[in-house]
């Protein structure tokens, strides 16, 4: 480690701060100028064994002690967690009248029934459930009958009445006879007389085909396979495609099976380890699409959903940087994709486009209309239906999503333009609104439904008719008694370039909260958004605790949706952030590139300069900033750690992916290959250098006072084990005593607990960050 820290001292690594590795962290302890404000067990924290291992790379050597943890099998790893469970345990003991008092607090919030309204799909209305005091969902369906008929349906699912329902599957018996549940894929037939989904019932990510009857209610032992991710139907309603991962969780084979047939059949086959197979159905379903994709590029082949045997087509050969994603309408392919224009160039700027190409025309790759976004525009998703094409868009910063009559003039020559395609953009409520597509099946529907959320508002499911350019609010969740008085606030139509000939609904904003969206500079000047929550009544400008979530990876988007634990903190003067860093996602696609691979330090910066901007404008109390982060969020919050050690006053880490190096120079490790775009490959000496600048468990500031954290695993436990061994051996003694370990060897990388669960699950980290805050 001392090599390490010696190449990273040298002067174009001096972005960050380390201590001379001979200062002894005992003799730290006993000056460490923190005085304790919350009990401490009167065990020690367990010490795990080292043992030698060097590590080389680009000719640099370095010792990792905790290298063994990587065998999650070996006894003394098991014992070792069993130890940490059991500090954790001792050092939360003071808390349980904390955690329940939280539980009950989250659980009284929760609606008694949470469900989605009815979805029309053929003759069929699918919907989902929570039952009342149950934990799961469960998926139904009954006939819609008439329009009326429909309609009434709605009102009687809100009031909670239902007639003819059939159970189509039961997340609460699976989990009553396996005792963990996690549904991957659920894919109904085009007859809709089966249902084929995968199921883990172990926490290992490990999904097993099933097929179900929907007519008997019996399953198909015949069908079952292990390792399926995704599931598409033919149109025979017999035949089934799916894929499998290989032995690093890679989705790379295509299989084909028929109903009660013993018989799986090889199709496609991805040798490319960077390179993962993913199987889609176009919304008509007229063709199944094979696509492999990287984190940057993609490959598409086609099957003839009529005749599923045929042999598979190849759209285009595979282009490095270039992706696309391909839909069917009537004859023509319409794909959305960011292969180089000549002619569109500067206009376009690396963004996506929509291209136009007659089936027949397809081999040729002769693609005759092009549709650009504009200016200040970018195209981030489509859907397609019978008249009406869907596209998200990013428009000046803000998500939107618009619709487009179809047919598009095939035979016209001229780029054109979204705008020049006369759009209609859903009107939303809120600037600060998310706005997510539901399923949408109904190929031949006018109507768009999708949910829209917000850190303050209670989710919304509105229904778009793109035929007639009206909305209806079709459920808003009701609050319970503890939550706060919602007032109405009527639909903006800002975004729509026509003027709506109907009364605005009414939408119901709580508006005891406040919900700020500030653009923070970061270190090299790029604006990030930092949105800001708080309790207008519990404000206390320069006094208040705070909370700050992060995940900055993969291109994905902060989840912000309001919650009931969220409004316990609220409630209770907390304030919480949310930093959408560079990396993941928001606005175009350069926004991921920005802060992934050569760039992913950006992520860091950006992250560490929101957690200043609560601090230094007075949101939060200097010494009361918290952070809570999952998996590759983490890798910003022990970043930032390290950087400055006095930054937080406590964080939570969930399945934490913090070394980075180590990981990703193993390619036996799950995925590390495919990580290799997001973050870089070490094995490159330009990526080794970028990467060693911010790994959290690389970077450890030895002999330094270090924030209490709790750290929990499910899945990839030896990350979180070496980070706390790491963390205890080089920092404080004292303060690394509040470095809790909690782990559990089922629950998977997505934390599927019930909704109960979930609750008892949050109350354990709140209860934590309130006791080592002095809040007990």
């Amino acid at each position: 480690m001392a090599t390490i820290i010696s190449l990273l001292k040298s002067p174009k690594y001096l972005t960050l701060r380390f201590t001379s590795p001979t200062l002894s962290t005992l003799l730290f302890s006993t000056l460490c100028p923190k005085k304790p404000i919350f009990s401490s067990p009167k065990i020690d924290p367990p010490i795990p064994k080292k043992v030698p291992f060097n590590v080389t790379a680009h000719g640099i050597t370095w010792n990792d002690p905790y290298h063994w943890m990587l065998n999650t099998n070996d006894p003394d790893f098991i014992d070792y967690l069993d130890k940490e469970n059991f500090y954790a345990e001792a050092f939360m003991a003071d808390t349980e009248g904390k955690q329940r008092e939280l539980e009950m607090d989250m659980i009284k919030r929760l609606p008694p029934r949470v469900g989605t309204p009815p979805e029309k799909w053929g003759e069929w209305l699918y919907y989902q459930y929570i039952p009342e005091g149950k934990d799961y969902p469960v998926l139904c369906r009954r006939l819609s009958g008439d329009r009326r008929r429909w309609m009434r349906s709605v009102m009687n699912f809100l009031s909670g009445r239902t007639r003819r329902e059939e159970i189509l599957l039961d997340w609460n018996e699976i989990v009553g006879k396996y005792g963990y549940v996690h549904v991957g894929t659920c894919r109904i037939s085009p007859d809709h007389k089966f249902l084929a989904y995968s199921l883990d019932t172990t926490g290992s990510e490990n999904f097993t085909m099933n097929l179900k009857s929907l007519s008997y209610g019996t399953e198909d032992p015949e069908c079952g396979a292990d390792r399926v991710v995704s599931i598409v139907w033919a149109q025979n309603s017999s035949t089934l495609f799916y894929t499998t991962c290989d032995e690093n969780q890679r989705p790379y084979r295509v299989m084909c099976t028929k109903v009660g047939s013993q018989a799986h059949t090889v199709i496609f086959t991805e040798d490319d380890p960077n390179y993962c197979v993913d199987i889609t159905c176009t919304k008509d379903c007229k063709f199944i699409t094979v696509n492999s994709n990287s984190r940057t590029s993609s490959e598409v082949y086609l099957i003839d959903a009529a005749y599923p045997m045929n042999d598979l087509q190849r759209v285009h050969k595979r282009v490095p940087g270039v992706h696309y994603f391909l839909e069917h309408h009537h004859g023509s392919f319409y794909a959305l994709t960011n292969y180089p224009l000549s002619e569109a160039e500067q206009l376009l700027d690396g963004k996506s486009y929509l291209a136009i190409c007659r089936a027949e025309e397809l081999h040729h790759a002769n693609w005759q209309n092009i549709i650009l976004p504009g200016e200040g525009t970018s195209i981030e998703n489509m859907d397609i239906f019978e008249q009406h094409l869907v596209l998200s868009v990013c428009k000046n910063g803000s998500s939107l999503m618009c619709s487009i009559h179809l047919p598009i003039d095939i035979n016209c020559k001229r780029m054109l333009e979204i705008e020049d395609l006369c759009p209609w953009f859903f009107p939303v409520p809120l600037e600060s609104c998310q706005i997510a597509s539901c399923s949408n099946h109904d190929f031949v529907s006018s109507i768009y439904r999708v949910v829209l959320t917000s850190p303050v508002m209670p989710d919304i499911i509105m229904d778009y008719d793109m035929k007639n350019k009206r909305y209806t609010v079709v459920h808003q969740e009701e609050p319970q008694s503890s939550s706060p008085n919602l007032d109405p606030v009527n639909v903006k139509a800002d975004y729509s370039p026509d003027k709506l000939d109907q009364k605005p609904e009414e939408i119901r904003i709580p508006t005891a909260y406040a919900c700020e969206v500030h653009e923070v500079a970061s270190h090299d000047g790029v604006k990030i958004p930092l949105t800001v929550i708080y309790s207008r009544s519990k404000l206390k400008k320069g006094n208040c605790p705070g909370l700050i979530r992060v995940y900055g990876a993969y291109g994905e988007v902060l989840e912000k949706s309001c919650s009931v634990e969220q409004l316990s903190l609220l409630d209770s003067g907390w304030v919480i952030g949310y930093a959408d860093v560079r990396g993941g996602g928001g606005g175009d696609s350069s926004w991921h590139k920005q802060g992934s691979g050569l760039h992913k330090i950006n992520s860091v910066y950006d992250f560490v300069t929101c957690c200043k901007y609560m601090v230094d404008e007075n949101y939060v109390q200097k010494d009361q900033l918290t952070a809570v982060g999952s998996s590759a969020g983490c890798l910003l919050i022990g970043a930032a750690i390290n950087m400055y050690p006095d930054m937080f006053s406590a964080v939570v880490l969930k399945n934490p992916f913090l070394d980075i190096c180590n990981t990703l120079m193993d390619t036996s490790l799950p995925l590390s290959i495919l990580d290799h775009e997001e973050f870089g490959n070490p094995l490159v000496e330009p990526d080794f250098q970028s990467i060693m600048k911010y790994s959290p468990y690389d970077n450890i500031a030895s002999g330094l006072c270090y924030p209490p954290m709790l750290v929990k695993a499910s899945v990839g436990i030896w990350e979180a084990a070496k980070w706390v061994a790491n963390v205890r051996d080089s920092t404080c003694t004292k303060c690394s005593s509040a470095v809790i370990l909690k782990t559990e060897m089922t629950g998977g990388h997505f934390d599927e607990g019930g909704r109960y669960g979930q609750c008892r699950d949050l109350s354990y980290d709140y209860a934590f960050l309130m006791k080592v805050m002095g809040y007990l």
